[in-house]
Order: C-alpha cells, then sequence, then structure tokens
C-alpha cells in the first residue's frame, strides 16, 4: 500500500476515522459520479470487517454508521470495488468513474427502516464537498438499484433522495407533468428509459429501478401513465438544461 494512502492526510471534520481497504485498484478515468448504497448488514463493524477484508473483493469510498461516524475505506483518487457489474449513461465501468458511498443499514435482508437523522446529516455534508470537489452533474449522484437494477435495489424505497434534492444535491422528482401519457407503447417507453440513462436488458428490473428512484410509493415494475409522464418530463428538464 502506497504512503499516501498509509497517512491520515486530508482528514477533516467531515471524516471522522480511517480504515484503509486493500480492495482498490488505480482509476483510468476522472469521477463523474456518486453512487449510494446500503451495506445490508446488521452492523456498523460487520459492515467494516467486509469492506475491509481483501477475501470479500469489495469496498467503498466511505461508509457512514447510523450514528454519523463517517469512514474513509479507499481514497477518492483510486477505484473501489462498490458497484459491480454496473451501467450509468453509457459508463459501463461505474467504479472507475465513481465515488462509492456505504450506508450502514440492514437493508431489506434484515428489517428494512427509515435512515437514521444522524447517518443523513453526516452524509449530506460529505456528498456536498464529493459534489464541489468533482463537479459531479446532479444526475448522476444515484443509488445502487439505478446503475445494477437486475441485481440491486439499495438504498430502496426509504431513502429521502427529495431532501437530497432540496439541497441541490441530485435531481429532484417532476412534480409539474406536461404530458399526461406521452409514449405511445412500452417499446417507446423502454427507448427513452435508456436514453435516460439505465440498463434496459432486464425490463421489468429498470422500471422497477426507476420507480423505486422517481415514484417509491408503487413499485410494481408495471409501465403506467404516471411513470410514463415523471421519464417524459425528466428528459425534457434534461434537454432544456434544467436538470445536469
Amino acid at each position: 500500500m502506497s504512503s499516501d494512502l498509509r497517512s491520515g492526510e486530508g482528514m477533516s471534520e467531515l471524516v471522522h476515522s480511517e480504515r484503509l481497504s486493500p480492495n482498490y485498484d488505480e482509476r483510468d478515468a476522472p469521477v463523474s459520479m456518486v453512487v449510494v448504497h446500503y451495506t445490508e448488514m446488521e452492523n456498523a463493524d460487520a459492515a467494516l470487517e467486509r469492506l475491509t477484508d481483501p477475501e470479500s473483493k469489495v469496498s467503498a469510498h466511505y461508509l457512514i454508521s447510523e450514528a454519523g461516524e463517517v469512514t474513509r475505506l479507499v481514497p477518492e483518487e483510486k477505484r473501489a470495488w462498490h458497484a459491480g457489474v454496473s451501467y450509468w449513461r453509457g459508463e459501463a465501468d461505474v467504479n472507475a468513474v465513481s465515488v462509492g458511498i456505504e450506508l450502514d443499514h440492514p437493508g431489506h435482508k434484515f428489517g428494512y427502516r427509515e435512515f437514521a437523522d444522524a447517518q443523513i446529516a453526516a452524509l449530506v455534508p460529505l456528498l456536498h464537498a464529493i459534489v464541489k470537489r468533482h463537479d459531479v452533474p446532479r444526475a448522476n449522484v444515484v443509488g445502487h438499484s439505478d446503475v445494477a437494477p437486475q441485481r440491486k435495489i439499495d438504498p430502496g424505497e426509504l431513502f429521502p433522495w427529495a431532501r437530497i434534492a432540496e439541497l441541490g444535491l441530485c435531481i429532484p422528482r417532476p412534480t409539474k407533468l406536461e404530458l399526461g401519457d406521452p409514449f405511445d407503447n412500452d417499446s417507446a417507453f423502454y427507448l427513452a428509459l435508456e436514453r435516460y440513462g439505465y440498463d434496459v436488458s432486464d425490463g421489468r428490473k429498470a422500471v422497477e429501478a426507476f420507480q423505486r428512484r422517481w415514484r417509491p410509493e408503487q413499485i410494481d415494475g408495471v409501465i403506467d401513465g404516471e411513470i410514463r409522464a415523471i421519464l417524459f418530463q425528466l428528459l425534457l428538464d434534461r434537454d432544456r438544461g434544467l436538470a445536469r
């Protein structure tokens, strides 16, 4: 491990501790994304053990405990192994261009629940600093399920995207839908969903991921008029330059 990884250099009030993982390699592209995960483990200690175990072959740049403790696992200039097989907006190596943030949370496996206030309070300034440092577009602050819809559902339907959006750190859910049902058929919807950035190779899973992010109150994998209208508005806002 290089000397810059061994030192505590770069520690700040946003990062409370460092426990460096061996599970990383070199980046070959600049950071342009942030991916939010949940750990789906019983506690933060278990998550730390897994994320720093060389046998696990997984890591992230940061882990935030439910109490709001931020631990750096991999420096941002390195490529952490958090996204796995993934895709977003033409990028098939999400790890190469992203910062991964793991939230200590039981996930759907151990009892899905609201995210702790202290955890989100720690996430917000960290996310703000990352976005500012790398000039990450709001549209590229995403969940693991957005970039890996076939395999993942985290951080799930209770993650407070609306709160993050209010602070200008991700795209908000459209509230004004200009067209009620803009796509003629499901094939047209899938093409538009792919244009927005999703991997649609498993259509139903892609729809569920879209619903989980943009209409979390109903996740059924069914293409209906509401999600067609939401997707159309997202694309319209992006084309107008309103959804960077």
